[in-house]
This record gives structure tokens, C-alpha cells and sequence, in this order.
């Protein structure tokens, strides 16, 4: 029978959030099994136990840890909780653990007025309970579907039952309920048609880096080729997803605007579009280009809506990376532009709520085929179940008649060279470094081998502040959006997070927890990798290289404490997180090689001391 799905989805919350916790909040204190006080019983069983110290509460966790990752993505097992009292360990649940954890994080957040502390703490509750609740209904309606195994684009896509595994609310979605979570939530599959309004066009912004306008690709998920839709003189169609549609209908101004005839609602209209990962970003067989909208739904830690500079940067980034060729030197890596954006304006409002954008569809039927996010890739499988990657790996290996370490390697790095190499180089060329987490990260596997990466998000873009006047003179749009301009200090934390901490090290963890190749091994493979590309390097990625080879820690985002201080980081100034840092495990292994290089060193040179010692 196996576990349920609430079983699943809260050991799932539990391992999100306890790895967060170790990284930001406290490391514990860890022993090897059965290695401990009180543990008279031996019922501690995985091969190591992490203790964490509950202070303010005068009692401890303990967790066994069923597999240590080096580079810090460990699987859990059991938990437990010291009776002081009682003077023993007693078994509790998952989540009775979290609510214990964030009651002790929030007695540490000194400096916070009690009754905001308090609200805080609630309002985390609230999302954590909410991310465990999305999180069972995806697991109970999805796990029995084959469909979760399928690597087409959008099938992949919304095979994420787990979330952001390294966000403590990896499902939280404040402002959708159920019922709109069986029509809209990607992982339940839903399928729905577009909300349509008819806005008068000297009420409309709009820009393209594209053959069309704006407003004309709208036009074109109706005709779908036909022709003219025979709209009113001056008058354009404005897209909206229907929890957008929902929400504009009831503000004031969209009221007003309609009353005078400014802007008429025309309902549900055209093709059926899915969720991508993302759930405001909408994919549809039928259409060229995905969409992405403004939806007033708090994902995680954010209000996803989008900003008017962040559709400005789209287009301008898009109208950039065109001209730099950077397509044309990296063949085995295509950045999904966001050629165009539609919104209506509306008196005294910044942005009006109907912003929408865009983004260039690379996955039509023929085309879709093993497009998978790495996020997929490397999510942790349900009970009884291989991961994706390594489903693949072993796949390969029986085809090709090898051992399954020899694949994982080769299959490494190819992916070293199509997905990592050439974002490092695009920032050391011209100093664009992109926000290249999981999520954003697409592979083409459907030669089994990744052939391909995609980088996607017009909200995640960093630019070298040093090469502000060359970016400027190829594209002068940029002027518009300064706020894309960062020191290079700041761009290597965010550009190493992203790319290594969060994409990187998924990869290798997952291989390692898989069996497929130890982690050790992985790590100095990429070592390698990054010593020789080290070399080809001039620009402002040796630096970041340099630093991923030699610092002893590495900036971490820290999502747990993020949230914690409740930072909307969408809408907080240079849209900024909580960072913090963890230790490096390249670092650590070059350091661990050193210790018997050094000790055979020593004896070899007391032999010689005493050789000489003999002679004198």
C-alpha cells in the first residue's frame, strides 16, 4: 500500500524546511549512529544523527540522517524530541518538528517588536500549513498518473509535486484556494482559456522586439491565422489569465474604466493553456509564444505580479542578447527571450494589474520532446520510485552496455559543457549573468545526453556595472532600466547561488544520493571542469571562478530567513534577499586531499632528518 499522501507531502515539507534550518539557522551538532547519551535503546538508525538545540524550549531534536551529501543536501529519516522529564527521546512527527523549529526561530529574531514577532510567526504558520496542504492534494491526484514520467515540455513541467526543495514553503500559495488550485495549479494539470478585454488603444502600452506589435500578437491567439478579427476602430484585445480577469473586475479604477466604456470584458475566448512550473506562466500547443501574467497570488515568498521596468527589461534584454551574438557562439545554449509586453494604463497607477508579457516559444508539438527542468531532473521521487535522472542514466547505461558510473560521468559532463560553461561565459564576454536556478534551467535530454540548455526569466538578469557604457551602446534601451546594473561584488554572490549552490550542487547530489557516482568523485570532476575553463577566462567570471575554487564558503540565499522577516524580495529594494553563507565543498575536499599529501609529506621528511642525523 505504501505511505499516504499526506505521509508523503509532510516528510517532503520536513526535508525542504530542516535544510533550510541547517544552513541558515543552526549546522547541529552531528554523530555517527548510535554514538550517543541516552540513546540506550539504539533506536537511532540512519548512519548518522543531527541533534539540533531548542533553547528557548529547554529541549532538543534529533534526526537521523539516511544519507550525508557533501555538498549539504541530505536525506532524513526519523525525528525525535529529548523529554527532559522523562530523561528520553520520544518519536514525533514531521511537522510537529517544524512548528517547534519555527516557534525556536522566531524566540531568536532579538530586535523584533514581540507583537510583530508574533504576527510573523502566524502568518509563517499559515504558510507552512498551506504549503503541506497544496502539497497532499498534488501528491493524492498525481501519483498514480504515468504522465509524471512523460518528458515532454509541459508534461515535465507540471511534474513538480514537491516544489523549490530548498525553500521552506515550497508549495505556499496565499490567495488561491482549492478550487483554484484543481483549475490553475500546474501539478493538478488543469487546462483553461484566457479572460479577453477590449481596451480602448490610446489606453494601452505596449512595445515588441518582434516582427509584430504587441497588441497584434494578442490578436493572434483568436485568429489563429485567419485573418482579421474584425475588431472595433481603434481598439485593441488585451489578454488575462482568469484569476488576473477575477481580481481586476473588482478594483475601482478597472470599474470606473468599464462604466465610462473604456475597457469592456469579453470573458473566457480562445485556446486551452496549462500552467508551466512557474503558475503564471501559461504554455498552449497552439500558440507561438508562452504567456506570462500578473496573477494576485503570493508564490512562495513574492506577489506575483509583474512591475513596469521588469516588462521594459524584457524587451531590452532581449534586444541585447540579439545583438551581442552570443546565440551564435553557444549553439548548445538559447536564452528564452520575452520579446513583448501589453498592459493597459489607468490614471494615477504605476502599473494597473494587467501586465502581461510575451515569451518566445521554443516547444511546439514536434518540438517538445525530453524538455526537462532541471528541477524535474533532480526532484526527489516518490516512494518506491527512481528519479528522473536516474531513470535516464540507467536507461543509457543498459543501451549502451556500460556501467552506470561511466554514464553518470559522461552524462556530467555534457552537462558541465552545454549548461554551466556557457552562462559563465555570456557573463565574462559581456557581463550578463543570469538568476540560472533549477527552475529556470531546462535541458534537452532527448538524445539521453543533454544536448541543449534553455535559460528563462525576464526578472532575472544581472548586469556588470562595469560594462555599463558597452552595454549601452549596443543596446540604448537600457537606459530605461537601470535598476538591471549591479557591482560585480554582488552579481558573483547572486550568479554563484544561482548556478552553482542551487543548480549545480542539485545535480551532484542527486547522482551521489542516487548511486550513480559518489560525490567526491562528481566534485573533482567539476574541479577539473572549472580549473581548465578558469583558463580560457579574462573578464569578471575569473573572479567568480576563482572564488568557487578557493573561498571556504559560498553565499547562500537564505529562503528560510527570508521568510522569516517576511521579505516580499519581488517588491523589496534591488529586489534583495536575506543572504548568508555555507561552507564550500571544494574547499573542503581540496583540504581533506591536502591532510595525507601533508602527512606523508612529514614522515617522509623526518626519514630524511634522521638519514641525516645518522651521516653527521
Amino acid at each position: 500500500m505504501g505511505p499516504s499522501a499526506r505521509a508523503i507531502a509532510e516528510h517532503a515539507s520536513f526535508q525542504a524546511f530542516l535544510h533550510c534550518y541547517l544552513h541558515e539557522v543552526d549546522s547541529g551538532q552531528w554523530q555517527a549512529e548510535r554514538v550517543r547519551t541516552g540513546d540506550v535503546a539504539g533506536r537511532f538508525v540512519g548512519p548518522w544523527v543531527c541533534e539540533l538545540d531548542l533553547g528557548s524550549q529547554s529541549s532538543r531534536l534529533a534526526v537521523d540522517v539516511l544519507y550525508r551529501s557533501a555538498v549539504g543536501r541530505h536525506r532524513y529519516g526519523r525525528v525525535r524530541q529529548w523529554l527532559a522529564a522523562r530523561h528520553c527521546w520520544s518519536d514525533i512527527e514531521p511537522f510537529q518538528a517544524l512548528c517547534l523549529m519555527v516557534r525556536e526561530l522566531y524566540s531568536r529574531s532579538v530586535g523584533m517588536v514581540p507583537e510583530l514577532r508574533k504576527l510573523r510567526e502566524l502568518e509563517f504558520l499559515h504558510r507552512l500549513t498551506d504549503s503541506y496542504g497544496v502539497m497532499t492534494r498534488c501528491v493524492e491526484h498525481r501519483r498514480a498518473d504515468p504522465a509524471l514520467s512523460d518528458n515532454r515540455f509541459i508534461a515535465s513541467e507540471q511534474s513538480l509535486l514537491f516544489g523549490h526543495a530548498t525553500h521552506p514553503t515550497p508549495k505556499s500559495r496565499q490567495g488561491m484556494s482549492a478550487w483554484q488550485q484543481e483549475a490553475y495549479a500546474p501539478e493538478l494539470a488543469g487546462r483553461f482559456r484566457l479572460h479577453y478585454f477590449l481596451v480602448r488603444s490610446d489606453g494601452v502600452d505596449e512595445d515588441s522586439d518582434g516582427p509584430l506589435a504587441a497588441h497584434a500578437m494578442a490578436e493572434t491567439l483568436l485568429s489563429d491565422g485567419h485573418g482579421s478579427l474584425n475588431l472595433p476602430p481603434d481598439h485593441y484585445l488585451v489578454p488575462a489569465h482568469p484569476l488576473q480577469a477575477q481580481y481586476l473586475q473588482t478594483q475601482p479604477a478597472v470599474m470606473a474604466a468599464i462604466a465610462q466604456g473604456l475597457i469592456q470584458p469579453l470573458g473566457a475566448l480562445g485556446p486551452a493553456f496549462s500552467a508551466t512550473s512557474s503558475v503564471r506562466t501559461l504554455y498552449s500547443e497552439q500558440s507561438e509564444w508562452m504567456l506570462k501574467f500578473s496573477i494576485p497570488v503570493k508564490v512562495t515568498n513574492s506577489l506575483r505580479v509583474s512591475k513596469r521596468h521588469e516588462l521594459k527589461a524584457g524587451v531590452a534584454m532581449s534586444r541585447l542578447i540579439r545583438r551581442t551574438g552570443f546565440a551564435d557562439s553557444e549553439s548548445r545554449f538559447r536564452i528564452i527571450e520575452d520579446p513583448a509586453y501589453l498592459t493597459v494604463n489607468l490614471p494615477g497607477q504605476r502599473e494597473s494589474g494587467f501586465e502581461m508579457i510575451f515569451r518566445n516559444n521554443p516547444f511546439p508539438p514536434s518540438q517538445d520532446g525530453g524538455i526537462v527542468s532541471l528541477a524535474a531532473l533532480t526532484q526527489d521521487p516518490l516512494p518506491g520510485r527512481h528519479s528522473r535522472l536516474l531513470g535516464l542514466i540507467e536507461g543509457m547505461a543498459l543501451n549502451e552496455n556500460r556501467s552506470l558510473s561511466a554514464v553518470a560521468r559522461d552524462w556530467f559532463q555534457q552537462y558541465l559543457t552545454c549548461a554551466v560553461a556557457p552562462a559563465l561565459r555570456l557573463y565574462d564576454d559581456h557581463g550578463i549573468a543570469l538568476e540560472a536556478h533549477q527552475q529556470n534551467s531546462l535541458l534537452d535530454i532527448s538524445a539521453g545526453y543533454p544536448r541543449r540548455c534553455f535559460y528563462r526569466d525576464n526578472q532575472g538578469y544581472y548586469l556588470s556595472e562595469c560594462r555599463r557604457e558597452e552595454l549601452l551602446s549596443l543596446c540604448p534601451d537600457l537606459r530605461e532600466t537601470p535598476e538591471l546594473f549591479y557591482r560585480d561584488a554582488m552579481i558573483r554572490d547572486r550568479f554563484c547561488y544561482y548556478l552553482v549552490v542551487n543548480q549545480l550542487f542539485s545535480v551532484v547530489a542527486r547522482l551521489g544520493v542516487d548511486g550513480a557516482l559518489p560525490e567526491a568523485q562528481l566534485l573533482r570532476q567539476l574541479r577539473n571542469f572549472l580549473r581548465s575553463l578558469r583558463a580560457t577566462l579574462s573578464g569578471p567570471a575569473l573572479a567568480l571562478v576563482s572564488m568557487v575554487l578557493e573561498d571556504s564558503r559560498l553565499p547562500y540565499k537564505g529562503n528560510l530567513l527570508t521568510r522569516v522577516h517576511d521579505v516580499d524580495e519581488l517588491n523589496a529594494d534591488l529586489e534583495m534577499a536575506v543572504y548568508t553563507s555555507i561552507a564550500n565543498p571544494l574547499y573542503r575536499l581540496d583540504q581533506t586531499e591536502q591532510l595525507p599529501n601533508l602527512a606523508s609529506a612529514m614522515t617522509e621528511a623526518g626519514t630524511m632528518a634522521e638519514v641525516g642525523h645518522g651521516v653527521a
